[in-house]
């Protein structure tokens, strides 16, 4: 498959495009060091070009819903990302106002304002923030966003790199106090699949993205366990499963994650659910338009 393929995919499975909850758009200066990071560390970047040029590959793919998530790893810098992601969702139909939030003194005025003026998604990286989920000053910030609903695109697993708070435990942690939190497991917990699985299992709002998980490139180092094949199934089936991709800090094309899914052979439905309504089922509240379902 390639990128021109996408839109008959997606027209195949009688879809009216594809949602993807894990994409990212972030300032320049903070766009050139992310690159940086990945080309001296990690891969080399498929997708460069200006914020419209990927704009406008997105909307080729028939991509109709995306975030522009970007995270904090220091303080001070979550409520101006917050502004310039809330800024560039309002000016590009189908992108979802994101946000992002650091452990901080006034960490819960920002948020606040953030859905305020709109914010539907957030994302947070416990990797690059390094910080630990369980900090008592995001304890409020966990509970404003449990009981508003809003899904929060996590990456807590350990790939590509473990860091001190990293894998299940914090995040499982987290979700006692707060079990109503619409957490999305970014990378489907890459590398701790089964307990990032199990929570997904467990509590009702948890879902995993399927970010880079099953690619040529991940399962290089990381492949998914086959055991957990017949679980993965059941739970896209029950809504618990979305489309994450990455795009487009990934080294490979944005259809390969597509194909990937296909070589599961899962079926139809399940990519009909995976692909669009799962996404949809607790997004479609959040749209301002709404798709054809």
């Amino acid at each position: 498959m390639t990128d021109d393929d996408v839109p008959d995919f997606w027209r195949g499975l009688g879809l009216p495009g594809l949602i993807d909850i894990h994409v990212h758009f972030y300032p320049e200066r903070m766009l050139r060091k992310v690159w940086q990071y990945f080309d001296d560390v990690f891969w080399t970047i498929t997708y460069r070009g200006t914020d419209e040029q990927r704009v406008d590959h997105l909307k080729a793919l028939g991509v109709k819903v995306f975030p522009a998530l970007s995270y904090a790893h220091k303080p001070g810098m979550a409520a101006g990302l917050n502004d310039w992601a809330l800024s560039f969702a309002s000016t590009h139909p189908g992108c979802l106002p994101s946000a992002t939030f650091y452990p901080e003194p006034g960490v819960l005025d920002y948020v606040e304002k953030a859905l305020h003026e709109g914010a539907k998604i957030f994302k947070v990286h416990v990797q690059v923030g390094g910080y630990d989920p369980r900090d008592e000053l995001l304890d409020g910030v966990w509970g404003l966003l449990a009981e508003a609903g809003i899904p929060i695109v996590t990456h807590a697993g350990s790939g590509p790199l473990p860091g001190d708070h990293t894998g299940p435990g914090p995040l499982a942690e987290v979700l006692k106090r707060h079990p109503r939190l619409a957490a999305v497991v970014a990378h489907m917990g890459t590398p701790e699949y089964e307990p990032f699985l199990e929570l997904a299992e467990r509590f009702e709002r948890v879902r995993l993205d399927t970010t880079m998980a099953f690619t040529d490139f991940v399962e290089g180092f990381a492949p998914y366990p086959a055991k957990l094949l017949d679980r993965v199934k059941d739970l896209g089936m029950a809504g618990k499963i979305v489309l994450g991709t990455d795009y487009p800090n990934i080294p490979y094309s944005y259809a390969h994650q597509l194909e990937v899914l296909v070589r599961l052979d899962f079926g139809d439905d399940w990519l009909r659910a995976v692909c669009w309504h799962n996404a949809f089922s607790f997004l479609g509240s959040f749209l301002r338009h709404e798709p054809v379902p």
